[in-house]
């Protein structure tokens, strides 16, 4: 493996089927993810957690916290606070009731997997320590959908502050993968008082990490990622602080990038639209290049 990228051994078959027309794409599930970012010394830091190496989809790569849409995460009765939801709507391309689920997703998965919840009293504060075991109870409530976003959040009398998030980008998983996300990228500050931890049962290990030091370990193929991953590490390296990330998440282009796949000769190239550094020539015998 020259660099760390993510490659599934059955991706070639599934390939080779799809191209036959005897394998029917799965409809992609929404899903959210968060890079959430904080300033140090050397700049710019990300949080990111390593997958458990038995997990079923990119076991041994690192992440950012994220997770597919629950059916509850549209719940009108959320406390809403930043720009309203046909803002979102707009910005997403998708109806107000999927973009608010998308948002919601987005602040509920970085609460159940990192500990740290963009949400306050007031639409101009955000909650401080969450750590406390009554919080804790709360989050395993929400990991075990025993209680909706909704209710955890009206229970602590907290409204969701999606002016805290940004959307990065978007990607869909390729047609020819068994499980597969249409998810939305958001970029976030840490807020202040809030730390992180690894409360996901799916990792095994958290990092606060600069983008430039795992680019570089994914480079020498020290860090699995997956293309999406590695993609908007690059995309946040020129900012010199978290905040200016985030200042420019509002210009970035949501357009959906989708893997597409063909054949040439004897062999099948895979490639990612305005990502060269992931095109894959795999020979017809299943070795790739």
């Amino acid at each position: 493996m020259a660099n760390g990228q993510w490659f599934p051994e059955d991706w070639p078959a599934r390939i080779r089927a799809l191209a036959e027309g005897t394998l029917t794409p799965v409809v992609p599930r929404r899903a959210a993810t968060v890079m959430l970012l904080k300033d140090s010394a050397a700049g710019p830091v990300v949080h990111m957690l390593r997958r458990r190496a038995s997990m079923a989809f990119a076991g041994g790569a690192y992440a950012y916290p994220g997770g597919g849409v629950d059916p509850r995460d549209d719940d009108h009765r959320i406390g809403w606070a930043g720009p309203p939801r046909a803002w979102w709507a707009r910005r997403l391309g998708v109806g107000e009731s999927e973009a608010q689920a998308i948002v919601c997703a987005a602040v509920r998965e970085t609460y159940e997997e990192a500990g740290v919840l963009l949400a306050g009293p007031s639409p101009e504060s955000v909650v401080g320590d969450t750590t406390g075991a009554d919080w804790e109870a709360d989050r395993e409530a929400l990991v075990a959908r025993e209680l909706s976003f909704a209710e955890f959040l009206d229970r602590r009398g907290l409204v969701l502050r999606s002016d805290l998030l940004g959307a990065w980008t978007r990607w869909i998983t390729p047609e020819f993968e068994s499980r597969r996300y249409d998810t939305w990228f958001f970029v976030a500050v840490l807020p202040e008082g809030q730390r992180t931890r690894n409360a996901s049962t799916e990792a095994d290990r958290t990092v606060w990490i600069r983008p430039e030091d795992a680019a570089s370990s994914y480079d020498k193929g020290e860090l699995l990622m997956m293309p999406p991953t590695i993609a908007t590490l690059r995309q946040v390296m020129p900012y010199g602080t978290a905040e200016e990330a985030l200042t420019a998440a509002p210009e970035r282009d949501l357009t959906p990038v989708l893997a597409r796949a063909r054949m040439e000769g004897d062999e099948i190239v895979l490639t990612w639209p305005g990502h060269d550094e992931f095109t894959k020539h795999i020979p017809t015998g299943g070795a790739t290049a």
